[in-house]
């Protein structure tokens, strides 16, 4: 059994950018700021950083893999 974190629902601000992951078993969301760090060291299955090279902030993305279910954006309801 995987011990690496699971996404299991996001939130998302008024310009639908990612500011919440919720892993599962846990009751309380987890800010994309925390949430980063913890992809970069592999904790969390199904997750990278993805690092801009135009000014934006770094920021997750599951790995695709042809379910849209699993997408942050249509977890935090954005699509």
């Amino acid at each position: 059994m995987s011990s690496k974190k699971k996404i299991v629902d996001a939130r998302a601000d008024g310009d639908g950018d990612i500011t919440h992951v919720l892993f599962k078993g846990n009751s309380k969301y987890t800010s994309v700021e925390r949430a980063i760090p913890m992809a970069e060291r592999g904790e969390i299955a199904n997750t990278h950083v993805v690092r801009p090279n135009d000014g934006r902030k770094d920021h997750l993305r599951t790995n695709a893999d042809g379910r849209r279910a699993n997408n942050l954006d249509d977890m935090a309801g954005d699509t």
